[in-house]
């Protein structure tokens, strides 16, 4: 099914499972093409959450650049990152070395923090012979889905997010703050919301509490928005779960979330979780010169285990305050 929004600028193609589809005709090159529909095709990532273009035959990084710079009011850099990425010139980034036989768990990006990506672009530069699709879920239809005395418990608490920097697993600290200053390290968490503690080895463990649930600053929807299940140890595979736990004990793993006022998360909690994702995950392969944009309020987003190689740039776009969201908790972050 087809159906043209905003009419005669954009085809946009609707089908079962699929994120909407934009076929662009870039004749006069990728950048123009952005600039000409910038208004449109936001407004169809507003309407439905996410779009793919294809067509654009994106080629490299200067040319991704100039798309997302055209497509955006403004890039983010990031911090808080959980996993190392390459850093391109004008904000724009590898995606997350996550190894490329595990599944990546639905989450919505820096969801953790103060202020977040509004936009999340992606361009894939070259698609992977098998999986490896950037694939969206709809964060009101889940949070629907949910049982309603867990989004209450939510609702109340929040979740908590507690984190254990190494220079082993993940993002160190200097990485994740772009800083190894303690005492730089210390007022952005101060700034930020986050207790941290320096340990004797001289790694940093945090602690923030946030929201689960939103309202999206445009369209007024109950978003659920989080990273509860992605960052939690009962998603992670069981070999890996079982190494990190004896390589750094239960109550040190480098990131793991809980209820808001201290409480574990069940195994059982986060595998539900998951299955309401999935049940409501949208999925379309790449092909390279690709190019995703995903509402990131509306719209949680993962990645499938690939096999071959595989290249999709990411740009944060459009920073939203969280104060700006109408948070749903009875506590404070």
């Amino acid at each position: 099914m087809s159906s043209s929004y905003p009419a005669p600028l954009l085809d946009v193609d609707r089908q079962p499972g699929k994120p909407p589809i934009v076929w662009a005709q870039a004749a006069g090159g990728a950048s123009n093409w952005a600039v000409e529909n910038r208004d449109a095709l936001r407004a169809v990532v507003t309407e439905h959450g996410s779009v793919l273009v294809r067509g654009l035959g994106l080629r490299d990084a200067a040319e991704v650049g100039g798309v997302f710079a055209r497509l955006s009011d403004s890039l983010m850099a990031e911090r808080e990152s959980f996993a190392p990425r390459e850093v391109y010139p004008n904000g724009i980034y590898s995606s997350t070395k996550w190894p490329s036989n595990q599944q990546m768990c639905m989450h919505h990006e820096l969801s953790y923090t103060l202020e977040f990506p509004g936009v999340m672009m992606f361009a894939c530069l070259t698609a992977p012979a098998v999986g490896g699709a950037t694939t969206v879920a709809d964060s009101p239809s889940v949070l629907d889905a949910l049982p309603a005395e867990l989004v209450a418990r939510f609702e109340r608490e929040g979740w908590l997010l507690t984190r254990n920097y190494n220079d082993e697993i993940g993002a160190s600290y200097a990485e994740a703050f772009g800083t190894d200053d303690h005492g730089e390290v210390e007022t952005y968490c101060r700034d930020n919301a986050i207790e941290f503690e320096w340990q004797p080895d001289g790694g940093l463990r945090t602690r923030q509490r946030r929201y689960a649930v939103l309202h999206h600053p445009v369209t007024g929807h109950r978003c659920w928005f989080n990273q509860v299940a992605f960052l939690n140890e009962w998603t992670l595979d069981p070999e890996v779960r079982e190494f990190l736990v004896d390589m750094y004990g239960a109550d040190a793993l480098p990131f793991n979330t809980r209820f808001g006022h201290g409480d574990p998360i069940g195994e059982d909690v986060v595998e539900l979780l998951n299955e309401v994702y999935t049940a409501n995950t949208m999925r379309e392969p790449w092909q390279a010169g690709d190019l995703l944009l995903v509402d990131n309020i509306r719209s949680a987003h993962s990645r499938e285990p690939f096999s071959g190689p595989r290249e999709v740039l990411v740009g944060m776009a459009d920073a939203v305050r969280l104060a700006d969201c109408s948070p749903s908790v009875e506590g404070s972050a």
